[in-house]
């Protein structure tokens, strides 16, 4: 082309248009560019330089009236000139002033240079071999490619980093609003829960919205800080918490052991009553004294709630299945209240009264009652609620339920 003209036709010029187009001009590289990967950098870029995807989209439309797939880094070489009718038909319909917006916004951006013809229009014409195209020069796109690329780079590092820091941000919301829940079950004397479980709401609501990096760590920040005191509070919870776990668990390999010797002291005289002569004196009154203590079962214990009753304080089982509240003469403060507020809604439930005491024989009737305050609360999603308390009697009877994960997936559902 010989004479590449700066200033479009029947438009002003302003002084940014003219430095991008000399810019262009100046740069050194001689290399072609793939027209899809300028345009994959740039996309990626795009909001650094104020470009929106409907502007990106109307600039692989133009793309697409390039031949091959390589742009030329010589300034008015790769130009395409296409009519606004056509671009809009590629476009699936674009109007023409929508067009014409989304076009101007890439000349600014120095993404596309205008060159016009005397008279406005875009053609190409041909002089004893020399081609002069008037239209949209996409050189730009080749001679800052290096540069989209960075840019791009750069947005993709701070989108990780904004990922990151959401998911950080969301763990910590979670673990305040556990603990906090926690703290208010334990130490109910502290006034400071509250603060802890509206700031964890706060930034639930904060999540819903799109932040950036600076907002993110500013959560972030204030998370920790409450964090950090919570745990300051909790300290003492935590380490009455885990002597009294020590205890129990000595406490049920006592009673392991002492079933397992009553077991044996149970068999150990008709072992040695056998050894004895039959014809021996004596004989059929021991026999007939030491069947019935062969076949006599051992009691069952009493179903009292708190020896057998859950791992869990009864404050964060309320605090977890407020349902049953409902259910109750007045307030739920003892485990009998629970028993009594379980026998009130479990036929209302469906829950038969021989499932029900099948329920609190396996369980224990503390165990029972919780189970049916956490099925009261996921009521809608349970299909037989008598299959399901009897499925679970006989998970109790072998020894493999407690009613422990099913109050913490409660508490996990409420702090979502």
């Amino acid at each position: 082309m010989g004479y590449m003209p700066l200033t479009p036709f029947g438009r002003t010029v302003d002084a940014v248009l003219v430095k991008q187009q000399a810019a262009a001009e100046q740069a050194g590289l001689t290399s072609a560019v793939s027209k899809w990967d300028a345009l994959r950098e740039l996309a990626a870029a795009r909001k650094l330089y104020g470009l929106s995807d409907r502007d990106v989209s109307v600039l692989q439309a133009l793309l697409s009236f390039l031949p091959g797939k390589m742009i030329e880094p010589q300034p008015g070489t790769p130009v395409v000139h296409p009519s606004n009718r056509v671009i809009c038909e590629r476009l699936n319909g674009m109007p023409n002033s929508t067009m014409r917006r989304h076009m101007a916004k890439l000349v600014q951006a120095g993404i596309l240079i205008r060159r016009d013809s005397p008279n406005g229009k875009r053609y190409v014409r041909r002089y004893q071999g020399d081609r002069v195209a008037y239209g949209f020069d996409l050189s730009p796109l080749a001679l800052r490619y290096a540069e989209f690329s960075q840019a791009a780079e750069a947005e993709r590092v701070q989108q990780a980093r904004i990922k990151q820091l959401r998911e950080t941000v969301s763990l910590m919301r979670r673990d305040l609003l556990n603990l906090a829940l926690c703290g208010a079950a334990e130490r109910s004397d502290l006034s400071i829960w509250d603060q802890y479980q509206d700031l964890a709401q706060l930034t639930a609501r904060s999540l819903r919205r799109k932040l950036d990096l600076g907002e993110l760590e500013r959560i972030q920040d204030q998370l920790g800080t409450a964090l950090s005191d919570l745990q300051t509070h909790l300290e003492p919870v935590f380490a009455q918490k885990l002597s009294t776990s020590d205890a129990q668990i000595e406490h049920h390999y006592q009673n392991s052991k002492k079933d397992s010797f009553e077991s044996e002291q149970a068999v150990k005289p008709a072992h040695a009553a056998n050894t004895e002569s039959k014809d021996g004196p004596g004989y059929a009154e021991k026999a007939s004294a030491e069947r019935p203590a062969h076949r006599e079962t051992p009691p069952q214990p009493a179903e009292a709630p708190a020896p057998c009753g859950p791992s869990l304080p009864l404050r964060l089982i309320l605090a977890a299945c407020g349902e049953i509240q409902g259910y109750a003469d007045g307030a739920i403060r003892h485990w009998a209240d629970l028993l009594r507020a379980a026998d009130t809604v479990r036929p209302m439930m469906g829950v038969s009264s021989a499932v029900w005491e099948e329920a609190k024989t396996a369980m224990g009737a503390a165990e029972a009652s919780v189970v049916i305050a956490a099925m009261l609360e996921r009521f809608g999603d349970i299909r037989s609620p008598g299959g399901y308390l009897r499925h679970l009697s006989a998970k109790a009877a072998s020894g493999h339920f407690t009613s422990s994960p099913m109050i913490i997936a409660l508490t996990r559902r409420e702090a979502a």
